[in-house]
C-alpha cells in the first residue's frame, strides 16, 4: 500500500458537551499549545530529574550502584524501545484518545514511584512510566500538526514545544537537587502528578479531536515484537558495554539480539500488506535527514549531559544541588534559542537552523574539551551556552522538517520514528561517552576525548543537515 495517498478517515465523535473547536486565534490557539507541551514537559523531565537524587535514593532502598543505573535505564530504554508502537496507537486510535490515556498512566506511576518500597518496586514503575512516556510523546507532535495546520504557526509551535523539551531536559538537575534537599527523593516523582493533572484537564477542554487513520488497521504483530527487540538489544548491549565492557555475556547477548532481530524487523517491513514502519518514509531526504539528525543530537547533548554531571560532581567536588545550578546556563539558552528556532524555520524553512545550530553545538563541545579540575567557571559557562543553544535551536527545525515530510495519515508513526532515533542516540551517548571517562585513564583524561566525540556527532549533522533537509 502506498502510503503517499492518504486514505479516507474517520472522526473521533468530540469529547464533552460539544466538542472541542480547533483554534483560531488570541488565548484560544495559545491554550492547545500549553496543554501538549506541559505533557511532553514532564516525560522529558523525568529522563533527568532524578540522576541527582541516587545517592540519597541508594542510601534508602539499597541495591548498589547497578540497580541505581537501572533507575535511569529503565525508564530510557522503555521510552526508546516502544515509541514506534506509540506512534502506531496514536494513528490508529486518534492522537487525543492516546495521548489522554498516555498522561493518565504517567501520573499513576508516577505516584507508584513515589510511595515505591523497594528498589525493584521503583524500577518496574520507572518502566512503566517509560511506557507512558512513549505513547505521549508521538500523540503530542501529531496533536500539534493537527492543531496548527498552517506551515508558519507550526513550526512556531514546534519551536515553543521543542524549547519546552529543552528546559526539561537542562532543568531536571536543578529541580531535583532542591526536591531531594529539601523534601525528599520521593519528591521527584510526585511533582508529576499536579503536572499531569493539569495537563490533562487542558487537553480535555482545549485540545481538537484528530482523526484516526484507516490506512494503519493492520497490527502487524512480527513487526511490533521484532522491533521493540531491536531497540531493547542494542540498548541493553550499550547498558552492559559502558559499565562492563564488550566482552560481558549480557553485552555480547544483547548486541547478536539487535543484529538477529533487526535483520527479522527489516525483512517483515519489507513484505507485510500493513506494516508497522513502512519504509516508504525514508524515501524522502528530509524525512531520513531530520530523523538522522535527530539521533546525533541526542547523542552529543545527552552524552555531554551526563559526564558533566559527573565532572561538576566528582572532580569539582560540588553538591547535587550546586552542579545542578551549574547547569543553568544550558538551560537559558534552551528558553532563547528553541522559540527563535521556530520563528526562522518559519520565514527560511529547515535547512538553515539545523545547520547553524549543529554548527554553534559542535563549537561548544569542542570548547568543553579544555577543562580540567582547576577551571574557571567563566570559562565553562560560555560552552555550555552554545551547545544548549546549539541543541535547542536544531531541535524544532528537525521536527518540523521530519512532521511535514510525512504523509498526513501517518504523522503519528513519523513521530514514533524520530524521537525512537533521538532515544537510541541518548543511550548511545550516555554509554559511549559514559565509558569513556569511566575508562582507565581516568576522567579528566577521558573528559576531552568525550567532548571531542560529542563536537564530531554534531559536525557530522551539521552535514546531514545541509545536504538531505530540503
Amino acid at each position: 500500500m502506498d502510503i503517499t495517498e492518504p486514505k479516507e478517515r474517520r472522526t473521533e465523535p468530540p469529547a464533552g458537551r460539544s466538542g472541542v473547536e480547533a483554534p483560531r486565534d488570541g488565548r484560544a490557539k495559545a491554550l492547545p499549545l500549553v496543554a501538549i507541551s506541559l505533557g511532553y514537559f514532564m516525560v522529558i523531565l523525568d529522563a533527568t530529574i532524578v540522576t541527582v537524587a541516587l545517592p540519597t535514593l541508594g542510601q534508602e532502598l539499597g541495591g548498589g550502584v547497578a540497580g541505581l543505573q537501572w533507575v535511569v535505564d529503565a525508564y530510557t530504554v522503555a521510552l526508546a524501545v516502544l515509541l514506534l508502537l506509540g506512534g502506531w496507537l496514536s494513528d490508529r486510535f486518534g492522537s487525543r484518545v492516546v495521548f489522554r490515556a498516555s498522561l493518565v498512566g504517567f501520573s499513576l506511576a508516577s505516584l507508584a514511584c513515589g510511595l515505591a518500597p523497594s528498589l525493584g518496586a521503583l524500577i518496574a514503575a520507572r518502566a512503566v512510566q517509560g511506557i507512558g512516556a512513549a505513547v505521549a510523546v508521538p500523540s503530542s507532535l501529531s496533536l500539534l500538526r493537527a492543531a496548527y495546520p498552517e506551515t508558519r504557526e507550526r513550526a512556531r509551535a514546534f519551536g515553543v514545544w521543542g524549547g519546552i523539551a529543552g528546559v526539561a531536559a537542562a532543568s531536571g538537575p536543578v529541580l531535583g537537587g532542591v526536591l531531594t534537599d529539601a523534601i525528599s527523593w520521593r519528591a521527584v516523582f510526585m511533582v508529576n502528578l499536579p503536572i499531569g493533572a493539569l495537563a490533562l484537564w487542558l487537553v480535555t477542554r482545549h485540545v481538537t479531536t484528530t482523526s484516526r487513520s484507516e490506512a494503519v488497521s493492520g497490527v502487524d504483530p512480527v513487526g511490533q515484537v521484532t522491533a521493540v527487540a531491536t531497540l531493547g538489544g542494542l540498548a541493553l548491549a550499550l547498558i552492559e558495554a559502558g559499565r562492563h565492557g564488550w566482552r560481558q555475556p549480557l553485552a555480547l547477548a544483547g548486541l547478536a539480539v539487535f543484529l538477529v532481530a533487526g535483520a527479522i524487523w527489516l525483512l517483515t517491513e519489507r513484505r507485510v500488506a500493513q506494516p508497522m514502519l513502512p519504509l516508504k518514509l525514508f524515501r524522502s531526504h528530509t524525512f531520513s535527514g531530520a530523523t538522522a539528525v535527530g539521533l546525533l543530537l541526542n547523542l552529543g547533548f545527552y552524552g555531554q549531559l551526563f559526564v558533566m554531571s559527573l565532572y561538576l560532581q566528582h572532580v569539582r567536588h560540588q553538591s547535587a544541588a550546586l552542579a545542578g545550578v551549574a547547569l543553568l546556563p544550558e538551560a537559558l539558552a534552551v528558553m532563547v534559542a528553541s522559540p527563535l528556532s521556530g520563528r526562522i524555520t518559519a520565514r527560511v524553512g529547515p535547512r538553515i537552523p539545523m545547520t547553524t545550530g549543529m554548527l554553534v553545538g559542535a563549537l561548544g563541545f569542542a570548547s568543553l574539551m579544555l577543562a580540567r579540575a582547576g577551571t574557571a567557571y567563566g570559562l565553562l559557562a560560555a560552552p555550555m551556552i552554545a551547545a544548549g543553544f546549539g541543541t535547542s535551536f536544531t531541535m524544532p527545525a528537525a521536527t518540523a522538517a521530519a512532521m511535514g515530510a510525512a504523509p498526513e495519515d501517518r504523522g503519528g508513526l513519523a513521530s514514533g520514528v524520530l524521537n525512537a532515533s533521538r532515544q537510541v542516540g541518548s543511550a548511545v551517548g550516555i554509554a559511549l561517552l559514559g565509558a569513556l571517562v569511566a575508562s582507565g585513564r581516568g576522567f579528566t583524561a577521558g573528559m576531552p576525548l568525550a567532548m571531542l566525540v560529542a563536537a564530531v556527532a554534531f559536525g557530522i549533522g551539521a552535514v546531514v543537515s545541509g545536504i538531505a533537509v530540503r
